[in-house]
């Protein structure tokens, strides 16, 4: 499977941003699908994901009640509602996908095998 993520800007605190990612060349169907950030000097780190099996999304303490993830299997398509961004939310941002991830490993981006070319988030105060 093939990733594009999109979506990135500059923005001011508060303001909310909507990334996406296209799949090509493969069913999402059995893949875990997540997204992970990484700001400058800090290892990535894990946002959002969906299991393999589907289901309620998994996230960041750092995110919650803030940041949707949804995924269409149809269109192929995931987004990330990112909403209330702050300072701390800046990063690349990069979707990626996985068919061999446990549960237990979802956060873990070693596990993860496709990745998109990730998406500049830049929030500013």
């Amino acid at each position: 499977v093939q990733l594009q993520a999109s979506g990135g800007g500059l923005v001011q605190v508060g303001d909310s941003l909507k990334l996406s990612c296209a799949a090509s060349g493969s069913s999402l169907t059995g893949y875990a699908m997540g997204w992970f950030r990484q700001a400058p000097g800090k290892e990535r780190e894990f946002v959002a994901v969906i299991s393999r099996s589907g289901g309620t999304p998994k996230y960041a303490d750092f995110v919650k009640g803030r940041f949707t993830f949804s995924k269409d299997n149809v269109k192929k398509t995931l987004s990330l509602q990112m909403n209330s961004l702050k300072p701390e939310d800046t990063a690349v941002y990069y979707c990626a996908a996985s068919r061999r991830v446990i549960f237990s490993s979802l956060s873990d981006p070693n596990f993860y095998d496709y990745w998109g070319q990730g998406t500049q988030v830049t929030v500013s105060s």
